[in-house]
């Protein structure tokens, strides 16, 4: 299995400490540390596990770390953790039985919970599935991943080597939505297999995900995928329809993105090619939203989180009834 490590020094331990607690002990772990400046490799190397190999290497980013580690195994099934997340203790039991009943599967995912900033933790809401404790072959991958939370995320997967070689592995040269893109080109060609029950923990608790940063984007590299395998034909027709929402999805992701980043002219370009039914509404809103000159919009950003820290200083200062 494969971490990628940057700048994740509080929580390396933890993500490493759970795959050794593992139900399934037979495994290998690759941590690749992308050029971390907080001391995250040394944290690593104190693990007295032949099992555990790092290997450092120049910032890069996550897709570069990932491909690398798929390399360096010699694995016929890779999984992955993000080095802030953590799996329970039977996840690989749990991928392998997968495996084993759908061998033909382009990955093999677990449901996954979601630890919220607030402390609290809920299951990842997964959309066009059967309820809990179902497993089997995703019905609708697409589907699922419009109009749910994603039903495969980078902390709850397996893949089989040969798909990963066949894909192409992750996307290199982007920053955020990577992971997402390699999952929608495995669901062109395979079926998904996924399970109901919770194999991993995704903490949204942690500052410097990439979710949180606030930078523009032109555009998700699954929407160029996308692009591609339509050129290529390797879209199955009764497969378009759910397609087209997703992108159109992602197209509303990376324009809401673009106007908190200040740049409404690079998300007026993200609507422009986002044909949709489903969001309609949204993105009318954000095309409004989009029309706003990037100046007034920061000064409205600024004076939001202003008011917004006032009234949390001042709810705070409020006395304790006895």
């Amino acid at each position: 299995m494969v971490i990628p490590l940057y700048n994740k020094a509080p929580y390396v331990e933890r993500a490493v400490w759970s795959v050794l607690a593992q139900t399934e002990q037979e495994f290998e772990v690759i941590v690749v540390d992308d050029g971390s400046t907080d001391g995250g490799a040394a944290i690593v190397e104190r693990f007295a596990d032949p099992r555990i190999r790092l290997i450092v290497q120049e910032n890069r980013g996550a897709s570069v770390a990932r491909n690398r580690g798929i390399r360096e195994s010699g694995a016929d099934v890779v999984a992955f953790l993000d080095a802030d997340d953590e799996w329970h203790p039977t996840f690989l039991e749990t991928v392998l039985d997968l495996r084993r009943r759908y061998p033909g599967a382009g990955a093999y995912a677990t449901a996954y919970a979601v630890y919220n900033p607030d402390g609290g933790i809920r299951v990842a809401s997964i959309a066009a599935v059967p309820p809990p404790p179902w497993s089997g072959l995703l019905p609708n991958y697409f589907r699922s991943a419009t109009l749910g939370e994603p039903p495969v995320s980078a902390s709850s997967v397996a893949i089989p080597r040969a798909v990963l070689e066949k894909t192409g592995g992750f996307a290199e040269g982007y920053w955020w939505g990577e992971d997402v893109d390699l999952w929608g080109r495995i669901a062109f060609r395979y079926p998904i297999a996924f399970t109901r029950r919770v194999g991993a923990v995704y903490h949204t608790d942690i500052a410097s995900r990439a979710c949180t940063r606030v930078e523009p984007v032109p555009e998700n590299p699954f929407v160029a995928s996308v692009r591609q395998a339509v050129e290529r034909g390797l879209i199955p027709p009764e497969m378009l329809d759910d397609v087209r929402e997703y992108v159109a999805a992602k197209q509303l992701q990376t324009a809401a993105r673009n106007i908190r980043a200040g740049r409404p002219d690079l998300a007026r370009a993200n609507l422009a090619r986002c044909p949709t039914r489903l969001y309609r509404r949204r993105k009318v809103a954000y095309s409004l939203m989009a029309l706003i000159p990037a100046p007034w919009y920061r000064r409205y950003r600024r004076m939001k989180a202003a008011l917004s820290s006032t009234a949390a200083g001042s709810a705070g200062g409020r006395s304790r009834p006895h």
